[in-house]
């Protein structure tokens, strides 16, 4: 009796198991070398997201960097003599069981020239 629960509960502990991981990458498309800009908003966040069951499915998105930037930009357009800097994309994969989810986050600020 002993070993059969400890079996089930080594079974189910295997099968309700989560992972996620982590991993991302920074980049400008403005030129901040000099001092001919400010800083409009800071720290925008615009997202993506795919699910996959059994390794399957994900096919909704053609790019999903892309578009997590189209759903920032959606929520905060850019006016005339503004730009994204300092621009971060990071990604988390988590896993459950035969479920994984991968979510897109593009961070930026918006500098306005002057």
């Amino acid at each position: 009796m002993r070993k059969l629960s400890f079996l089930l509960f080594v079974i189910l502990s295997v099968l309700f198991q989560s992972c996620a991981f982590h991993y991302g990458a920074l980049s400008d498309s403005a030129s901040l070398s000099y001092p001919n800009f400010t800083i409009v908003r800071s720290n925008i966040q615009g997202s993506a997201k795919t699910l996959k069951v059994v390794g399957l499915g994900g096919l909704a998105r053609n790019a999903i960097v892309a578009d997590a930037k189209k759903n920032l930009l959606a929520k905060y357009p850019l006016k005339e003599n503004q730009a994204l800097a300092n621009v971060s994309v990071d990604f988390k994969t988590s896993l459950l069981f035969i479920v994984q989810t991968k979510t897109c986050i593009v961070t930026a600020d918006i500098v306005e020239f002057k």
